[in-house]
């Protein structure tokens, strides 16, 4: 007796059995409908006969074990390799810096539409055998449908049928435009990025938030999460400080933990509506020298001057790898950086065998996926690119060679390698120091480390996407009003003179502009300067009237970005990260740094002790000034887009009240300014009284700044907030606050 459903989807089949899985196949792949005991069975390897691991019945385990049993080093090899960025738009950095080819011309020559497979992917698919792919910026929901679907089909086609796990970095914050944040496409919900839901300090809401999200995921195709970043970010200049939940261990491994569970959990585990959360970056990349980040040659050494390596484990070991229903975070990616003079040799954490088999596997016995950050690989040839490869500490070896330490070191995957050769001349490499049968054993490893994670999310039941279903998970309006929810809840007050806050609506507002000049993005392309209002006008018409002089109007918003500058350059080369807007010259610098050195150096002295820097957006402390002198008594409103902690002695005078933002929109924060809704966000790190104190705080230690002091009397410091009846005291605050 027949035990299943077939129904013809726009492009696939979908077979659903009695009280058993449903499977997905494309009528193009060549795999047939095996049936035994009345169900039905996909045949991926097209042999005619049902094999262990085509049986949706067995356990996990063994369906696996089948799997690695039947393929070979070549399929391995491809198993471990993740894609560079694919992009599904024409437009922006990423539709067009990673653009492939079509029928060998550009996919505005050709017949071809984005949804379409490149050249590009179709060879790593083929013969790369890559299943791992990199997904950023997207057009729309039915491209990526579309596009999940013909991937998908094109894998099933070739070999034993192993689908394409997809991944992404964060795209849910209101921008959706950096390297880490790269493309939200549609109607996705908008949350504060994740130093704004630490913000919040609720657990409850950063889960609500996975769930939500890995509904949104699934939507598109996405079963792999590059997120959360649970880095303690201990450093304040750290320019990744904002991916962060900020500078407090406790803090961060609590909504580690919440974030994992909400997209791990699918009803009671493991199922077709889980997303597999990759937590970054072990052993945590947040003490950076002197803020500088391991992106690029002149940031890749993390360091220890207060000797406390051990809590920055806190958020993976107390957190991520403490969940209820799911056990664990299923994949781990070491970061860029030196852990420097904390093993037995100065490499990549990627490379440093006693940091990953040493410490993460054996003392904290993870079993997951280890996946390397993107492009440690291939060769730094410049200090100071974001474009180059990232091989710290190992760039004196070739690349088939890194690929054979990285392996050694207990990793699975390369991030950002499409390219099969180097995986299989490691192989090679092994076999003449191990043996044919000892490195066939360390591949199964691996491969059965990384198939678990395709088998635990139903993909090898059924990976194509529905448009209907995905609809109905996507652009939902629940979900958007969530979002904006945790917005308001982001949003923190530091300062309201006088009750300045809040301001009845219809009032006359007055905005400066924001004005910024010439400037590079992260991959070295230029920017051309701007001077142009920080918010639509029509949105500010919603609640007030928009006026052109501060003369006209009762009160004036100014909205502030936390300082931005850069550490290095060519022509000055170290220079200090400053968290002012003014010129900064670091007189309380190291004069010898911790760290530093390497292949394209001359000198291991990094020192920038008496150097000055400036930031590319000092004009907005100037307009701000300007707009206090011009509205005299009048109330001065200043919202800051907080990345970094800032030093607040400059601006703190000139403001009747102060809000603190982190990428919400401009509609949340008038909801605050109007009193529509209390603010209850609480400060996730230090804002520190000056840059002495920023430069003199140990790189490694959490809440060792002297935090700021206003005219009010407010300290600036780790959960400190506002709301209109005065400071903040609730549970959280009880809960997480130090000293």
């Amino acid at each position: 007796m027949k035990k299943y459903t077939i129904i013809e989807k726009d492009g696939f089949i979908l077979v659903e059995n009695q009280n058993g899985a449903t499977l997905g196949y494309s009528q193009n792949s060549s795999v047939e409908l095996i049936e035994e005991d009345g169900y039905a069975f996909k045949d991926l390897n097209k042999n005619g006969k049902l094999d262990k691991y085509e049986d949706w019945r067995l356990p996990l385990e063994e369906r696996v074990a089948d799997l690695v049993g039947q393929m070979s080093i070549e399929d391995i090899a491809g198993l471990t390799l993740y894609s560079a960025h694919q992009a599904l738009a024409t437009t922006g950095v990423f539709g067009t810096m990673f653009a492939g080819t079509y029928d060998g011309k550009s996919l505005a020559e050709s017949d071809k539409k984005i949804s379409d497979l490149s050249d590009q992917q179709k060879e790593f698919l083929r013969d790369d055998r890559l299943r791992h792919v990199l997904l950023t910026i997207i057009e729309d929901l039915e491209t990526a449908v579309t596009w999940n679907n013909n991937l998908q089909a094109s894998a099933e086609s070739l070999g034993l049928g192993i689908p394409v796990n997809i991944c992404t970095d964060p795209r849910h914050t209101v921008s959706a435009n950096t390297e880490f944040d790269a493309g939200a496409g549609g109607d996705i919900s908008k949350w504060p990025h994740q130093l704004g839901l630490a913000a919040t300090f609720s657990p409850e809401l950063i889960k609500d938030f996975g769930e939500i999200a890995a509904k949104e995921y699934r939507a598109l195709g996405i079963v792999t999460a590059l997120s959360p970043q649970i880095d303690i970010a201990t450093e304040p200049r750290w320019m990744r400080f904002s991916g962060t939940f900020g500078e407090d261990s406790r803090l961060s491994a609590d909504l580690a933990k919440a974030y994992c569970e909400g997209f791990q959990n699918s009803a009671n585990g493991w199922g077709q509506d889980s997303v597999n959360a990759m937590v970054k970056h072990w052993p945590g990349g947040g003490s950076g020298e002197a803020g500088r980040d391991a992106h690029f040659g002149f940031g890749k050494y993390a360091v220890y001057p207060g000797g406390n390596f051990d809590e920055h484990l806190i958020p993976f070991t107390e957190g991520a790898f403490n969940l209820e229903k799911t056990g664990k975070a299923s994949a781990v990616m070491p970061y860029y950086t030196i852990s420097y003079d904390q093993t037995n040799e100065n490499v990549g954490n990627g490379y440093n065998k006693y940091l990953i088999t040493d410490l993460l596997r054996k003392k904290y016995q993870y079993d997951g996926v280890v996946c390397t950050d993107w492009g440690i690989t291939n060769d730094a040839t410049k200090v100071d690119s974001f474009l180059v490869g990232k091989s710290w500490g190992v760039e004196e070896l070739s690349i088939a060679e890194r690929h054979y330490k990285i392996l050694m070191a207990g990793v699975d995957q390369f991030g950002g390698n499409n390219d099969i050769k180097p995986v299989l001349e490691a192989y090679q490499l092994g076999v003449t120091e191990h043996g044919e049968s000892w490195m066939r054993e360390r591949f199964e490893q691996s491969a059965k480390r990384i198939l678990q994670n395709i088998f635990q999310t139903g993909l090898m039941e059924n990976a194509y996407l529905d448009l209907e279903k995905s609809r109905k998970q996507y652009g939902i309006q629940e979900y958007q009003e969530k979002g904006f929810l945790a917005q308001l809840r982001s949003i923190v007050m530091l300062k309201n003179t006088k009750n300045a806050l809040p301001i009845a609506e219809k009032q006359k507002v007055y905005i400066p502009n924001r004005q910024r000049p010439i400037r590079s993005d992260w991959f070295g392309q230029p920017i051309a300067a701007t001077d142009e209002l920080p918010a639509v006008p029509e949105m500010i018409n919603s609640y007030y009237q928009l006026v052109d002089t501060p003369e006209e109007a009762d009160f004036a918003l100014v909205m502030m970005e936390s300082p931005k500058s850069a550490g290095y350059t060519v022509e000055d080369g170290y220079l200090p990260i400053s968290l002012q807007y003014r010129p900064y010259t670091a007189k309380s610098a190291r004069k010898e740094s911790i760290a530093g050195g390497g292949p394209l150096e001359k000198e291991s002295n990094r020192s920038y002790a008496n150097k000055t820097n400036i930031t590319e957006n000092e004009r907005d402390l100037d307009q701000l000034i300007m707009t206090k002198e011009r509205m005299g008594s009048k109330p001065v409103i200043a919202t800051l887009d907080s990345n970094n902690p800032t030093v607040p002695s400059e601006f703190e005078p000139y403001a009747d009240a102060i809000l603190v933002h982190f990428s919400s929109t401009t509609q949340a924060l008038l909801e605050i300014i109007s009193g529509k809704t209390e603010p209850s966000g609480l400060l996730p790190f230090q804002m520190p009284k000056n840059m002495e104190t920023v430069e003199t705080q140990q790189e490694d230690v959490p809440h060792d700044m002297i935090p700021y002091t206003d005219r009010e009397n407010n300290h600036y410091n780790f959960g400190f907030g506002l709301n209109f009846s005065g400071e903040i005291e609730d549970e959280r605050v009880k809960k997480y606050r130090r000293g």
